[in-house]
């Protein structure tokens, strides 16, 4: 084991902060309504009684970069764990499936898979977890049958009270960041640098955002308003919601 060094993790984040900002924009960029207002609830809208185009924009837009942001900090938050643990472990980037990864200490190999928090996944995914898990073991052991290997399912953030699941273990916030660094205190640690030049780049976002809204608020406006200017109800959840012939 290697003392961890702040100031690798300090310039990590720098370095690698704007990867996560430029797909921030790619996304919206990419981002088309009529394939966003397919995968949203028509009924919600008017059960909430919303009655301008802009605002069913916003609301189904905002919902959507929400779940999206979360994806795309979750995957650069997994390789920001995998640089720190490299750096005190050794610990790698792991090749097989469903694992994100590996390292050893104390004469165990442990195989990791990242989630952003505790409560990424319902039954069917959990089961997925295990067979991954159930998979990498018989793989590594495959060529090393005396090896002990110990699973994790690692959160970035928040709570897990009871951390043995059997089958694995499962490490959440603190106590995540402290198994793969060996400092308790990174979890606090990271928070500061993950701001580098934040306000900047979030501006570049908000104007993306703000071009995307105007466009997407003017293609409903035709779309979907009457020559009034009121929602066509009927159209929007036929577009959404009929059966296509």
């Amino acid at each position: 084991m290697k003392k961890l060094n702040l100031k690798d993790v300090l310039h990590y984040v720098e370095e690698n902060i704007g990867t996560f900002h430029q797909k921030r924009i790619a996304g919206l960029n990419d981002l088309k309504l009529k394939r966003v207002l397919s995968k949203k609830n028509p009924y919600l809208f008017k059960a909430k009684y919303i009655l301008t185009a802009q605002d069913i924009i916003n609301s189904l837009t905002d919902a959507f970069i929400s779940s999206q942001e979360e994806t795309i900090f979750g995957d650069w938050l997994e390789g920001l764990a995998i640089f720190i643990n490299n750096k005190v472990y050794k610990g790698w980037k792991s090749g097989i499936p469903g694992i994100d990864l590996e390292f050893d200490k104390d004469n165990i190999r442990y195989i990791l898979t990242i989630k952003s928090g505790p409560n990424w996944g319902n039954s069917s995914q959990i089961g997925k977890l295990l067979a991954d898990f159930k998979t990498a073991k018989k793989t590594l052991r495959t060529s090393n049958s005396q090896l002990n290997v110990v699973a994790v399912n690692g959160c970035c953030y928040g709570r897990e009270n009871k951390s043995d699941k059997g089958e694995y273990f499962k490490y959440c916030g603190q106590k995540f960041w402290d198994f793969i660094s060996g400092d308790p205190e990174l979890f606090t640690k990271i928070i500061e640098p993950l701001g580098h030049m934040a306000k900047e780049r979030n501006d570049d976002f908000l104007k993306s955002y703000s071009q995307m809204i105007n466009k997407f608020t003017k293609e409903f406006a035709n779309e979907f308003c009457k020559d009034n200017g009121d929602i066509d109800w009927d159209k929007l959840v036929r577009f959404n919601s009929a059966i296509k012939i």
